[in-house]
């Protein structure tokens, strides 16, 4: 049975020592899989107006364009230059729950994502996405520093 990792990339530093720790996990691993995963935070919560909706779906989809051009596409170069099976991909919603989700419709045995330096009020009264996909997650979660 070879391992299967889904990494949280963030477009900063700790989503690149996510990926790091998971490149040296799947290179000790013989014919591990990677899913490296980008998560643009979208509320469904968000009240609009009938404009705003309009020009919803576009600027969706070219959030999706710009995060796998700028994040996803050059991770999944570098792991496959490195020798390694990897996917990329990108999706809207709550961090912790996408994550989760993925690891779960891909039978992922781990996840790794990095530690979010955001001490903000907000994440003080709601938690960080980090702090909320350790304690909801499916599957074993490892947090690099």
């Amino acid at each position: 049975m070879s391992l299967k990792l889904v990494v949280g990339l963030d477009g900063h530093s700790t989503g690149e020592k996510a990926l790091a720790h998971a490149q040296k996990m799947a290179e000790k691993s013989d014919g591990a899989e990677m899913v490296a995963v980008y998560v643009i935070e979208w509320s469904p919560f968000t009240f609009q107006t009938a404009e705003e909706n309009a020009q919803r779906h576009k600027r969706r989809e070219e959030e999706i364009s710009t995060a796998m051009e700028r994040v996803v596409t050059p991770a999944v170069e570098k792991m496959t230059a490195a020798g390694l099976s990897v996917k990329g991909m990108v999706r809207h919603g709550n961090v912790a729950d996408v994550l989760d989700d993925i690891a779960k419709a891909e039978s992922a045995d781990q996840i790794i994502v990095g530690r979010s330096s955001d001490n903000g009020l907000t994440s003080r009264i709601f938690g960080s996405a980090t702090g909320n996909l350790v304690m909801s997650a499916s599957v074993p979660v490892t947090v690099v520093v």
